[in-house]
């Protein structure tokens, strides 16, 4: 669930306006209900397909099985207002090779670069056959069908391909070329085909969609996994994101051939975060950590899984960040968004070095969250002027960047985005000053281990030096005033761990057999086999996940290859 742009800010938004193609997009987020929210039944035939979360996942899984004429129930826990789940959040940044969005900006790309890149940057485990095999296929499908399936349902993408967690020159971790397609619309678009076809749904066969279901149990007889039980929640609009409530109002039990869990990941569960935490790879456990996900984002159906017999794997591969701050108006508890700098920024640990001559925020995010959590403190510090901040900070997410909704509002966009203006004006961890002696002060009253002989010193090596694609980089020139310091913290993102499936997308019990009845697919699945991502990930396959995902088990339960 969570995809981000590229660290190159304006220099991006100026290539995408000069390249821009005059496409527009308009989307709807709403589908058709066909029978209330109800715990006494089913309106519709009996359904031969339950699909457990309403996610990007969820939603492909259930569009493709409806299209070949399947009955389908989809359950979630959350109101209607949630359709969509994390995937509304992202960028909408899709990792696909060979494109023609590449071609034309002359970026030479191939299916064997990037899955070298893929292998490098997961470092699997030589028992991670099933997770390298689901990788495999799946830069196989993002250097094949995924680009065209897309722009056939309707999918457009800004003309200019971007590229987070780069790999640094010479080969490393990260993708070696751009292929981070971001959709018009970031999230919200690349959800509207789905959602669509839901609505598109025949009235005799139709899909049944009930929110504030929430599964609590699966109904397992003879070996084989017969339906669901569960909880129906009590009626509740509050807006997208912020807490439901959980008072339980009746009962229900339902019954189908096969069920897919597409419920996502745990990425708003800050007790499970700590609980699988990586020490040996990141360091000690994140005393303060923001989210990145609402709190309903709990991987509550990784335990129902595992109860019912399900193989869960890989649950340390988490995907947090280093560079999180506070969102300047939450919608959940402790929310956080990311922040990117790349190199424009100056990246201080607590105390106030300069954290690693090659890191950069964007880039290798668990290099730098491994030398944050060696440091021993829970926080790192981003030095910048208000000028880079307003020209080249990119703050994570659909809801940071309502330039990119449509050509229409990208070519209407302010001068500086209004997310980055509420993040100046926000207080709390970020601090404005006129010069460095008043920026440290400031620093050190809100985090005392802060060091101003060691801040000094950074920013006057800093300044001494030039920084790519940063025409003013003194931070103790007076014109460059005022000075910003960011106060970041640890932010949870995505699990890259899940219930494990095989190549079909059928959950695999201990011993590696498939689970009569059992599908599971997206996050919840470790975006395949357990774990596709293995330890690291390339930005863009989360989302490209929850497609191939999707679209292997609605193939596999249609009986199509």
């Amino acid at each position: 669930m969570h995809s981000c742009p590229s660290c190159c800010g304006s220099i991006m938004e100026t290539a995408i306006l000069h390249a821009i193609l005059g496409i527009k997009l308009a989307w709807s987020f709403r589908v058709r209900i066909v029978a209330a929210e109800s715990h006494r039944g089913m309106s519709m035939k009996s359904p031969e397909v339950i699909v457990v979360g309403v996610g990007l996942a969820g939603l492909v899984t259930a569009s493709e099985l409806t299209r070949a004429g399947k009955r389908v129930l989809l359950l979630d826990q959350e109101p209607e207002n949630s359709l969509g789940g994390q995937a509304h959040w992202s960028f909408g940044g899709v990792l696909m090779v060979g494109t023609p969005e590449q071609e034309a900006l002359g970026i030479e790309d191939s299916h064997e670069l990037a899955l070298r890149d893929w292998l490098v940057t997961a470092d699997f485990n030589q028992n991670d056959d099933l997770p390298r095999q689901w990788a495999e296929r799946y830069i196989s499908f993002a250097a094949g069908e995924l680009g065209d399936w897309l722009r056939e349902h309707g999918v457009q993408f800004v003309p200019t391909v971007t590229h987070p967690e780069a790999a640094p020159p010479g080969g490393g971790v990260g993708s070696s070329v751009p292929r981070f397609h971001v959709a018009w619309g970031m999230g919200p678009g690349l959800l509207r085909p789905f959602t669509e076809r839901l609505r598109a749904a025949s009235s005799d066969e139709p899909v049944d969609v009930r929110f504030r279901h929430r599964v609590d149990s699966l109904i397992v007889e003879d070996g084989r996994v017969r339906g669901v039980r569960g909880s129906v929640l009590a009626p509740d609009d509050v807006p997208r994101g912020r807490a439901s409530n959980r008072t339980i109002v009746g009962e229900f039990e339902h019954r189908a051939g096969d069920v897919v869990i597409a419920s996502g990941g745990f990425g708003g569960n800050l007790e499970l975060t700590r609980e699988v935490w990586p020490t040996e790879r990141l360091g000690a456990v994140p005393r303060s950590l923001l989210r990145g996900a609402p709190e309903h984002v709990d991987g509550r159906m990784l335990t129902i899984a595992s109860d019912a017999g399900a193989a869960v794997a890989n649950l340390d591969r988490l995907w947090p960040y280093a560079e999180g701050v506070s969102h300047h108006t939450p919608l959940w508890s402790d929310h956080g968004v990311r922040l990117i700098a790349g190199p424009h920024g100056l990246w201080l640990d607590g105390r106030g070095d300069r954290l690693g001559d090659n890191l950069v925020s964007g880039r290798d995010s668990q290099a730098g969250l491994a030398a944050v959590r060696a440091t021993g403190l829970d926080h790192s510090w981003l030095v910048i002027t208000q000028r880079i901040a307003e020209t080249s900070v990119v703050i994570a997410g659909q809801d940071q960047n309502p330039q990119f909704a449509s050509v229409d509002a990208f070519a209407a966009r302010p001068a500086v985005n209004p997310a980055v203006t509420a993040l100046l004006t926000g207080g709390g961890d970020v601090l404005i000053a006129d010069n460095v002696d008043e920026l440290i002060t400031k620093m050190q009253t809100i985090a005392p281990a802060v060091e101003g002989l060691r801040v000094r010193a950074a920013v006057r090596q800093w300044s001494a030096q030039p920084v790519e694609g940063n025409p003013t980089p003194d931070l103790l020139d007076p014109s460059a005033a005022p000075l910003v310091a960011i106060r970041l913290q640890t932010l949870t993102r995505k699990s890259l761990g899940g219930i494990v499936t095989d190549l079909r997308s059928r959950v695999l019990d201990a011993s590696g057999q498939p689970i009569p009845g059992l599908y599971a697919v997206g996050e919840a699945a470790g975006f395949g086999g357990g774990g596709m991502h293995g330890h690291r990930a390339l930005e863009g396959g989360f989302l490209g996940g929850c497609i191939f995902t999707g679209l292997t088990a609605a193939r596999a339960l249609i009986g199509t290859t």
